[in-house]
C-alpha cells in the first residue's frame, strides 16, 4: 500500500522543476535478480518513480547534484549520490541487501501478531531467509525445510524418507521442541509437538519470508520452544497487478506446473490473488517413494480507510506420498543405497505398505486497526481442518520378501489372503490387509495483540492467545487384499476407504466401521502475554512474561468397556524473559537475554500410551524446566557483517518416549514405547555467521558455523511398554546417562555460500556444508549393558559428511515477453552419507539430484 499511495502522490507532483534525468538498475544483491517497483525518490523533493520489471528505472531530478533514497519492502533502504553530466547521470546498478530490520514491511496485515525479530530493539540470534532464497534453492522436489539449512545451527535431516518427510533440529532440538509459526499462529502438533512437513508442502510458492530466531528469540507467546522459534511468514494479497506461470522439472520424472495472478488494489479498496500448482514424481529418491500433490491459496484483502485493513487468507496442500523408513547398513550393501524395506509390486504397479495422505486447509482471517498514532491493535482468528493419515499392514499374516531385491511380495500376499479366507472373509489372525490410521482434526484459536508507545522510549505489548482442538484417531481398511471381508473383534469389516487427501475430506469410516482403535483427544489452551522495553540511541532492556492454562481430555468410543470421557487434566505454564543491549558505536553492538520456562507436558505423555484406554500415565508427568542463557556480538559496515552467538540452555524434568520393535519372531512383532521420565538435557554453544559483499556488488561471500555441546545429565526412571496388549509394563529401571551426547542432529557445522553476478542476467552460485560430531539415539538396552560391566555409555557416532549444492539463475526477454531460468543440482559430487540413526537403523542422505524451471512473469 505504501508503495501504491506512493506512486499516486508522485504523479500528481508534476509541478516540480526538472533539471535533468537520473538511471540505474536495482537489484537483489543475494542472487543478482532484479527488483521491480522499488521506489527512488530525490531526497529533499516529491520527485522520484518507481522501477519497472527489470529492476530500471529513470527519474527527473530537480538539481545538478543531489541523493537518491532507493526502498523496496523487506530490504535494506539505500541513499545513493549522483552528478549530472550534460543532464543526465547513469548509477548503473544498485544491489539491496535483505535485512531483518525491514522484514515488517513484507506483512502487508497481520504485523502485530507476527512476533518478528524486528519489532524489538533488543537483539536476538536470528536469521532471516528472504522469498527469492526461499523459491529458487528449495522449490519443486526439494524439501521447503531444506531453505533453512544455510543457517547457524540449523540442521535438516531424513530427506530421503520420502516428499515432506524431512525433520529440522535447532540447536541440537527436533521440531517438537521448536516453535513454527505461520504468520503468526502455531501450527506444531497440538498432541505431540511434531511437524509434518507433507502437510506444508506448498510453502516455498506462498512464503514471503523465514524467520530463524533461535534460543530464546523474541516470541511473546508462552509456546513450547526450547530450541527457538521459526516464523514463517506467507504471501497475503498482493496490492500489485500482475502474475506468473511456471514450469518445473526435476529428476525421477518430477513435474511440476504453477500459476499465480494478483487484481491488484483497486480505487475501492479491494484486492483479490490467488495461486494453484500441481506436482507429482514416480520417486523422490529411493525407490517406492512417489509422491502427488496440489497446493492452493486464495487471499481478499480490503482496507476501507487509513487505520483499518483486514485479509482473509485460505491455503491448504492435498497430497499423497509413499514413505521410506530406516534399515540396517546389511541391506543397504546387499539391495543398494535406494532400498526401501516398504514397497513392492501388485499387478505389476509399485505398492507400498506405507502412504501418507493428508489434506489441511487453513483460514485466517486478519484485522489491523490503527487507533492512534502511538496504539495499534492486530487480531487474527484462525482455523484448519486435517483430514488423512498413514496407512500400514493389520493382521498376523505373514509378510512375504522377494529374497532377490528384498522388496515386499504383495501379490503372494494377497494369494495366501485367498487361499486362508472361509467365503471371501479372512481371519485377523491369519489374514494381511492394509489399513489406514486416520488422523482427522479441528482446530481453532484467537490471537490478539495491542501495541503502545508510551512516550519517546518506550513500548508496550499486551495480548492474549485462545486454542480449541478436537483430534479423532481412528483405523479403518483400507485394501482388503483378495479378501471380500476380514474378521476381528467379532466384526466383520467389509468397506474400503481410499487413501486419497481429497476423498478423504468427506469419505471416513464411521464409528461401525473403524477397526483396533477409536478415540478423540480435546486440548484447549488460553495464554496471556505481555513485553515492555526501554530503548535509546545507545542501549535497550526488555522484559517479557507470559502464561497460559491448557486442559487435556480423552474420549474412548472403540473399548465399550472403557468407553466414555476421561477425567479432564489441568497444567499451567509461563516464561519469563530478559535482555539488553548496548550500542558500542555506529559499528559494533553487544547483547545479553536470559530466560526461564515452565513448559506443559503434551498430550500424548499426559495419557497411558496404550490403545483403548483413558487411564493416565503414572508417575504423572510434570512440567518440563527450561533455563536459558545467551549473549551475542554485531559488527556490520558497507562490506562486512558478523554476528557472533553463545548460549546454554538446560532442559530439566523432560519426558522422552521412543518406540521400538521386537521381531524375534518376525512374523508376530512385539511393538514397545521406551519411556524416560525426569530427564536432564544441557545444550551449550557457539555460532557465528558473517557475509562479505565488495563494492561493486558482483560477488557476495557468506560463511556460518555452530559448534556445540549437547549432552545428557543425571539419572532418569526408565519404563518399557507393551503397545500392542494390555501388559502395560516389560520391564523398567533406573539408567545413568551423564555425558551421553544428544543424537540425531551434527554438533559441529560449517558452512559457505558463494553468488557471482556474471553478467546482466546471468548469476551462478554455490553452498558448501560440512557436518560432523553426529551421534544415534540413546538404546536403554546398550545403556544396562554397559552398566552392568562397569562401563560408562556413549551413542553410536556417525561418520562425518560434506554436501556441496550449485544453482543457476538467467533472467531474459523473449518475443517481448519476461522470463527467468532456474536450475539448481544438489549434493553435486554424489557424496553417500549417513544423515540419522534411530532404533530401527540408519537413514541414508539423498544423493545427486537436479531441477531446473522457467517461470513467465506477466
Amino acid at each position: 500500500m505504501k508503495r501504491l499511495l506512493l506512486l499516486v502522490f508522485l504523479c500528481s507532483s508534476l509541478v516540480a522543476y526538472s533539471q535533468g534525468t537520473v538511471t540505474g538498475s536495482v537489484q537483489d544483491a543475494d542472487l543478482g535478480g532484479p527488483l521491480p517497483n522499488a521506489s527512488v525518490v530525490e531526497v529533499g523533493t516529491s520527485n522520484g518513480t518507481i522501477s519497472d520489471f527489470d529492476g530500471n528505472f529513470s527519474v527527473s531530478v530537480s538539481s545538478n547534484s543531489g541523493t537518491l533514497q532507493i526502498s523496496y519492502l523487506g530490504y535494506v533502504t539505500r541513499t545513493v549520490s549522483f552528478t549530472l553530466s550534460n543532464g543526465t547521470a547513469n548509477l548503473g546498478t544498485i544491489s539491496m541487501d535483505a535485512d531483518a530490520a525491514s522484514l515488517g514491511e513484507v506483512v502487508i496485515v497481520g504485523t502485530g501478531v507476527i512476533d518478528l525479530a524486528s519489532d524489538r530493539q533488543t537483539p536476538v540470534a536470528v536469521s532471516t531467509i528472504t522469498a527469492q532464497e526461499i523459491s529458487t534453492k528449495a522449490a519443486g522436489n526439494v524439501e521447503f525445510t531444506e531453505a533453512m539449512k544455510n543457517t547457524p545451527s540449523i540442521y535438516v535431516g531424513n530427506q530421503a524418507g520420502g516428499f515432506g518427510d524431512s525433520q529440522v533440529f535447532l540447536r541440537g532440538f527436533d521440531d517438537t521442541n521448536t516453535a513454527f509459526l505461520l504468520n503468526g499462529q502455531p501450527i506444531n502438533s497440538q498432541e505431540d509437538g511434531r511437524m509434518f512437513w507433507s502437510n506444508w508442502a506448498g510453502m516455498s510458492d506462498v512464503a514471503n519470508a523465514i524467520q530463524v530466531q533461535r534460543g530464546l528469540g523474541s516470541s511473546k507467546l508462552a509456546i513450547s520452544s526450547v530450541g527457538g522459534t521459526v516464523n514463517i511468514i506467507s504471501k497475503t494479497t498482493d496490492q500489485n497487478q500482475g502474475g506468473f506461470v511456471r514450469f518445473l522439472a526435476g529428476n525421477d520424472s518430477y513435474f511440476k506446473g504453477t500459476a499465480s495472478y494478483n487484481t491488484g488494489l483497486n480505487d475501492s479498496g479491494w484486492a483479490f490473488s490467488f495461486l494453484v500448482d500441481h506436482w507429482q514424481a514416480h520417486r523422490k529418491y529411493a525407490v517406492g517413494t512417489a509422491g502427488q500433490g496440489q497446493n492452493y491459496l486464495f487471499s481478499v484483502g480490503y482496507k476501507p480507510n487509513e487505520n483499518h485493513a483486514l485479509n482473509f487468507l485460505i491455503t491448504g496442500a492435498p497430497q499423497w506420498h509413499d514413505q521410506n523408513f530406516s534399515n540396517d547398513l546389511e541391506e543397504y550393501d546387499l539391495y543398494g543405497e535406494k532400498y526401501n524395506s516398504n514397497t513392492g509390486f501388485l499387478d505389476g504397479e509399485r505398492y507400498t505398505e506405507r502412504r501418507n495422505f493428508y489434506h489441511k486447509p487453513v483460514a485466517n482471517l486478519n484485522w489491523d486497526w490503527t487507533i492512534s498514532d502511538n496504539a495499534d491493535l492486530s487480531t487474527v482468528a484462525y482455523a484448519s481442518w486435517g483430514r488423512g493419515g498413514g496407512t500400514g499392514m493389520y493382521g498376523r499374516g505373514s509378510r512375504i520378501r522377494t529374497l532377490v531385491n528384498g522388496e515386499i511380495n504383495f501379490e503372494a500376499i494377497r494369494d495366501n489372503n485367498i487361499a486362508i479366507a472361509e467365503n471371501g472373509i479372512g481371519d485377523f489372525d491369519d489374514a494381511r490387509i492394509r489399513r489406514s490410521s486416520m488422523n482427522n482434526h479441528n482446530w481453532y484459536g484467537l490471537l490478539s495483540s495491542l501495541n503502545l508507545e508510551a512516550g519517546e522510549n518506550w513500548n508496550i505489548n499486551v495480548g492474549f492467545d485462545g486454542r480449541m482442538y478436537k483430534g479423532d484417531h481412528f483405523r479403518q481398511v483400507n485394501d482388503l487384499l483378495g479378501l471380500s471381508g476380514l474378521a476381528d473383534n467379532n466384526q466383520i469389516y467389509m468397506n474400503e476407504f481410499e487413501a486419497d487427501p481429497w476423498k478423504t475430506l468427506f469419505d471416513s469410516a464411521e464409528e461401525g466401521d473403524r477397526l483396533d482403535y477409536d478415540y478423540s483427544e480435546n486440548i484447549n489452551y488460553l495464554g496471556g502475554f505481555g513485553q515492555a522495553e526501554y530503548a535509546t540511541d545507545k542501549f535497550s532492556i526488555f522484559v517479557q512474561g507470559a502464561f497460559s492454562t491448557q486442559s487435556f481430555e480423552r474420549e474412548e468410543r472403540y473399548n465399550v468397556e472403557e468407553a466414555g470421557k476421561s477425567e479432564k487434566v489441568n497444567k499451567t505454564g509461563y516464561n519469563i524473559k530478559g535482555g539488553a543491549s548496548y550500542n558500542i558505536n555506529d559499528n559494533h553492538s553487544i547483547f545479553a537475554n536470559a530466560g526461564q520456562f515452565s513448559r506443559q507436558p503434551f498430550l500424548d505423555n499426559i495419557f497411558r500410551d496404550i490403545r483403548n484406554s483413558n487411564d493416565l500415565f503414572e508417575p504423572e508427568i510434570d512440567n518440563e524446566e527450561i533455563l536459558g542463557l545467551e549473549a551475542g556480538y554485531r559488527f556490520q559496515n558497507d562490506n562486512l557483517r558478523i554476528n557472533v552467538d553463545v548460549y546454554r540452555t538446560e532442559w530439566g524434568n523432560r519426558f522422552l518416549a521412543v518406540g521400538g520393535e521386537d521381531d524375534t519372531d518376525p512374523d508376530n512383532p512385539v511393538f514397545f514405547t521406551d519411556r524416560f521420565n525426569d530427564v536432564t538435557q544441557l545444550h551449550q554453544g557457539v555460532e557465528f555467521d558473517f557475509e562479505y559483499r565488495p563494492t561493486a556488488s558482483t560477488l557476495r561471500f557468506r560463511g556460518y558455523g555452530s559448534i556445540g555441546n549437547w549432552k545428557y545429565d543425571g539419572e532418569t526412571p526408565f519404563t518399557r511398554q507393551n503397545d500392542d496388549t494390555s501388559e502395560f509394563v516389560i520391564t523398567d529401571g533406573m539408567l545413568d546417562l551423564t555425558g551421553t551426547k544428544v543424537g540425531n542432529a551434527p554438533q559441529t557445522s560449517f558452512g559457505a555460500g558463494l553468488s557471482v553476478r556474471v553478467c546482466d542476467g546471468l548469476t551462478l552460485d554455490g553452498d558448501y556444508n560440512i557436518y560432523t560430531d553426529l551421534y544415534g539415539f540413546v538404546n536403554p538396552d546398550d545403556v544396562v549393558e554397559a552398566a552392568q560391566v562397569g562401563m560408562r555409555y556413549q551413542a553410536e557416532r556417525l561418520p562425518a559428511y560434506t554436501l556441496a549444492d550449485a544453482g543457476l539463475t538467467y533472467r531474459f526477454n523473449f518475443g517481448g515477453q519476461r522470463f527467468v531460468f532456474r536450475g539448481n543440482v544438489y549434493n553435486l559430487f554424489n557424496d553417500s552419507y549417513i544423515n540419522q540413526r534411530d532404533r530401527f537403523g540408519y537413514f541414508l542422505g539423498i544423493g545427486r539430484t537436479y531441477n531446473a524451471s522457467l517461470r513467465l512473469n506477466f
